[in-house]
């Protein structure tokens, strides 16, 4: 007899235990082959032979549940797979050995009755509504006491609470149908002294219908009734929708208000489809007197108990030509000899507004004040330099201009401001070099000015006063000036001027040869 063992949490196909038969025998006819031949655990357990240890090897065949059966026994049979037929009367050449099982109990998680739960609860129920209850147990012997909870991955409003102890899931919100028909959680189920075991099983909630919503137009209708329509004539079809189920919605009625049942101008008739058509009851429309009609109609619809509402159609008043096709439905056509049309009078006020525009910048062109390109004398700042438009005569010549012009009103006074640059101290002249009056010779004034810029040291290397010194570089004639003519010791030939004409002649007379001039003394 062999003794073995499992535990009920082994899966199928896992070794349960081995039996060997042993065989003098050697080669083929040494052979063992294994096979359950009776047994309460024939279903539940099966055996193969192991060719290389010559043993037979026990596994599970199907899941073990210590708590329903504890011990298995079975008849194992071992024979040779080759038989000689020459010894065939010394058989039979196998053996049998019986082979019990015990079941240990294992840790097993909790197990729900049911693989799946489906409650259902009303919309709109009140708060503590019970849903449904979930039950489940602790499959090992121990039987330990079991603590329900809800996954809130499957719960993110918090729609429901589970009491821990009894498994009694209630609301905590009230559920609306037409936003959530069917909510869907999970339950978890977990061992009280045994955090670790669990068990999870799938909920799903319906939230059952109530007529709680009434029907209302299923599109926002405007209807457009001809000026020249008939009576009777059918203009527009209108229908219904209904958030609740179709057990509280359709089928729907359509009616007027009793207040306006008789109204003059358009009726109404149910189609027993779920619309309705609405017709004009008279002959002959204004626009003129009436351009818009506003229609209430009553929609009720079959549920328990039925709820209705009142919704209101636009019918606005169009022309039509002869065959029934909009024209206009803009009633601004009759009033145009009154008064001009908005488009003209936005045309206007454009025209206005880009009149004034042009004006402003006409005004704001002739106001502003262009700084002028030339500098003219008067704010020339280098106002050392003045120009003459005449000829001299020469030393003898004292009506053709005023020394005093070229003479700088500080220069008086014994003080030369520079204006070119920014001097680091001022300069004194040197006493006995102040200029004299305006009847001073041109020769020492000059000289004066020479002096003074020598001995200035704030002077820049270059002086504008140097064009009274010389003038004509590089002319033929040389200098024309009697500027020089009282510190030069040369003898100029000045006979030439004879030839320049009469307009030279004053020159001529003036300079010219030395006889001649000596003969005219």
């Amino acid at each position: 007899v062999y003794q073995m063992s499992v535990s009920e949490a082994a899966v199928p196909g896992e070794e349960v235990g081995r039996v060997k038969a042993k065989d003098p025998d050697i080669g083929e006819n040494g052979l063992v082959a294994y096979s359950i031949i009776d047994g309460d655990g024939m279903d539940m357990f099966e055996i193969t032979t192991d060719y290389e240890t010559q043993e037979g090897v026990v596994k599970l065949k199907k899941t073990l549940d210590y708590e329903t059966k504890k011990s298995y026994s079975l008849k194992v049979e071992a024979a040779n797979v080759h038989i000689d037929p020459k010894f065939i009367s010394n058989g039979p050449f196998k053996d049998t050995v019986t082979v019990k099982i015990a079941v240990e109990d294992a840790d097993e998680p909790p197990v729900f009755l049911k693989p799946s739960y489906i409650f259902e609860v009303q919309e709109n129920a009140a708060s503590g509504t019970v849903v449904g209850k979930v039950h489940a147990k602790d499959p090992d012997a121990a039987n330990s006491a079991i603590r329900y909870s809800i996954d809130r991955h499957t719960d993110l409003e918090r729609y429901f609470v589970i009491n821990a102890e009894d498994g009694n899931i209630k609301t905590i919100k009230t559920l609306d149908r037409e936003e959530m028909a069917w909510h869907n959680i999970s339950v978890f189920a977990v061992e009280v002294h045994k955090q670790h075991q669990e068990a999870k099983v799938p909920v799903a909630i319906k939230v059952v219908d109530i007529n709680d919503n009434a029907p209302k137009f299923a599109a926002a209708y405007e209807a457009f009734v001809c000026e020249n329509a008939r009576s009777n004539q059918q203009f527009i079809t209108i229908s219904a929708d209904d958030k609740d189920d179709s057990a509280n919605g359709p089928r729907f009625i359509f009616s007027l208000p009793p207040e306006i049942i008789h109204n003059p101008n358009f009726t109404l008739r149910d189609n027993r489809d779920n619309t309705a058509s609405v017709l004009v009851r008279r002959e002959g429309f204004s626009r003129q007197k009436q351009d818009l009609y506003l229609l209430p109609i009553v929609i009720s619809d079959g549920g328990v108990p039925p709820l209705s509402s009142t919704n209101t159609l636009s019918i606005r008043v169009c022309g039509c030509d002869g065959s029934g096709s909009l024209l206009s439905c803009n009633a601004e056509a009759y009033v145009l000899n009154a008064g001009l049309s908005t488009g003209a009078l936005i045309a206007i006020l454009a025209c206005i507004v880009i009149l004034l525009v042009i004006v402003v910048l006409f005004v704001t062109l002739k106001r502003q004040k262009k700084e002028p390109l030339i500098v003219f004398e008067e704010e020339d700042v280098r106002e050392n330099i003045i120009t003459y438009d005449d000829e001299g005569g020469g030393e003898e010549d004292t009506e053709a201009f005023d020394i005093a012009t070229l003479q700088n009103p500080d220069g008086i006074n014994g003080f030369v401001p520079r204006k070119d640059i920014k001097p680091e101290y001022q300069y004194l002249p040197r006493p006995g070099l102040r200029p004299a009056p305006n009847s001073v010779d041109v020769d020492d004034f000059i000289n004066t000015r020479i002096q003074e810029a020598d001995n200035d040291p704030t002077a820049p290397p270059y002086d504008s006063i140097q064009i009274y010194g010389y003038e004509g570089r590089g002319s033929v004639a040389g200098s024309l000036s009697s500027l020089e003519s009282a510190t030069t010791d040369s003898d100029l030939d000045y006979d030439y001027l004879q030839n320049w004409g009469p307009r030279f002649k004053k020159l001529a007379d003036l300079y010219g040869s030395k006889d001649t001039f000596d003969d005219d003394s």
